[in-house]
């Protein structure tokens, strides 16, 4: 481990050529709920509680671990309870789950949850498609959910959906997206990410969402989430930082997607998130070492390439340790 850590750190020293001071920047992986849930094939329980305790390992402060939606229409999803009640939680470490209603709430509950996300979408096409209501209808159900996770002490999250684009509805208004997060903010949620759910933005559409947004909240009170559709992750994220936003979210290996939304495809990889931001010269006390190790695990249960161009990068380049990189899911 030593030698190939030597190589890493030889390999990203040039990224560090260029200074550019941006605080801390915390990094919300959202890999084992938003990464997993569009998976084709079943990735059991044990494997995704794997998953979490790499990602903790790596230095990973914040992880969506699971999702409180019907089994009926996210499948993939159906053991969250399983999956809260057997992780081994790393001091320090934050591990969400996604809440669509109070009937999830109240299952929620039984496994010490600290944290939870509601996610109302920023268009009307999707909210039906996704939630099987309008956005106002959404927004009413959420507000319940978060009323009473507030009162329990449970901090509250909030995600709003195609916040640039929908696949039903086309280009959004960043005025919508502005009113949402007002609503949100509004009922106590203590953070929202604007997700990019189809990965349809540009550094210009960003800066657009961002300028409308702000005149309603203030940056540290927003989180950027994008897919990278259209290879355009990184640039709408160093559009997003320009204002000031200091969190992000990212999933292991690129996984992402959504049933609800034709054309998403992964999220902005966590392991290039953080390569990206050595490059800034941002410390981010993770290891991208592991995270990349965390990668092949996931990537190798799913017999899939990771989509992490990082990943790839150091796996080709440290091909005499691919007994780390690449065969850690015979490791289970």
């Amino acid at each position: 481990m030593k030698l190939l850590e030597k190589k890493f750190t030889k390999l990203i020293s040039h990224t560090r050529s260029i200074s550019v001071k941006v605080p801390e920047i915390r990094i919300y992986e959202v890999g084992p709920r938003d990464g997993l849930q569009n998976e084709a094939k079943f990735v059991p329980t044990e494997i995704k509680v794997e998953l979490i305790h790499r990602l903790a390992d790596a230095g990973i402060k914040d992880i969506e671990s699971a999702s409180f939606v019907s089994p009926k229409w996210v499948k993939q999803m159906s053991d969250g309870l399983d999956v809260m009640k057997t992780i081994k939680r790393t001091p320090g470490v934050n591990y969400p789950v996604l809440m669509p209603n109070i009937k999830g709430y109240e299952i929620a509950k039984k496994c010490n949850i600290e944290e939870i996300a509601i996610f109302p979408a920023g268009s009307e096409g999707f909210s039906q498609k996704n939630l099987n209501c309008s956005v106002a209808e959404g927004l009413k159900r959420f507000k319940d959910v978060a009323d009473v996770a507030i009162k329990d002490g449970v901090r509250v999250r909030g995600y709003v959906s195609c916040v640039v684009g929908c696949p039903y509805d086309g280009p959004i208004s960043p005025k919508t997206i502005a009113k949402i997060t007002e609503e949100l903010l509004s009922m106590g949620c203590y953070e929202i990410s604007l997700g990019d759910t189809i990965g349809v933005g540009t550094a210009g559409s960003v800066q657009k969402l961002m300028r409308e947004v702000l005149t309603v909240t203030t940056p540290d009170k927003l989180a950027l989430h994008f897919h990278d559709t259209y290879g355009q992750g990184l640039s709408n994220l160093l559009a997003g930082l320009e204002f000031g936003v200091r969190t992000v979210d990212s999933s292991i290996s690129g996984l992402g997607g959504c049933p609800y939304a034709r054309g998403a495809s992964g999220n902005l990889a966590t392991e290039d998130l953080v390569y990206f931001l050595y490059g800034l010269g941002v410390n981010t006390d993770i290891d991208l070492l592991k995270l990349v190790e965390a990668g092949r695990f996931i990537s190798n249960f799913l017999a899939k390439p990771p989509e992490s161009r990082v990943n790839r990068a150091l796996g080709d380049k440290f091909k005499d340790n691919r007994a780390i990189v690449d065969t850690a899911a015979c490791n289970v």
